[in-house]
């Protein structure tokens, strides 16, 4: 079963897109970032935290801090590639970002992963705001 998302457009003009998903009965966010790479999806979708210390990368107040196809950690700068989710330096230098399965069909971006419940746009609605404020020294 799929489930569409948004348009392909969308994603490209604005960088990313958040979404939140249901695995069984807990939510995690997801994003969509665009992959410019020839012979690649035009888009890619990773769960939203960085395999270093379970940070998120997108955040609503920055969206994902992407650098020359990179998606790069706001708290400790590591930077993983956009279509591959591969990290090859920093704290998570080694790991690949967990990925979500998803199919790009006439301009629409859909959810494609059977093991995932499309819950709502946006991030996982909380009570508490658990974001931490970055400490990395890089600046963008």
């Amino acid at each position: 079963m799929k489930y569409r998302l948004t348009d392909l457009e969308t994603v490209q003009q604005e960088g990313s897109w958040l979404f939140t998903v249901k695995d069984g009965t807990d939510e995690q966010e997801v994003f969509l970032i665009p992959c410019e790479r020839e012979g690649e999806p035009p888009v890619q979708a990773w769960v939203n935290r960085c395999t270093h210390e379970n940070q998120p990368l997108h955040r609503e107040d920055v969206g994902v801090v992407n650098r020359e196809g990179a998606i790069v950690c706001p708290k400790h700068g590591s930077a993983f590639d956009s279509c591959s989710g591969s990290c090859d330096n920093g704290p998570a230098a080694d790991t690949t970002l967990q990925s979500v399965e998803i199919t790009v069909e006439n301009g629409g971006v859909y959810l494609t992963d059977s093991g995932l419940r499309f819950v709502h746009e946006g991030p996982v609605e909380s009570d508490t705001d658990d974001v931490p404020g970055s400490t990395s020294h890089l600046r963008f």
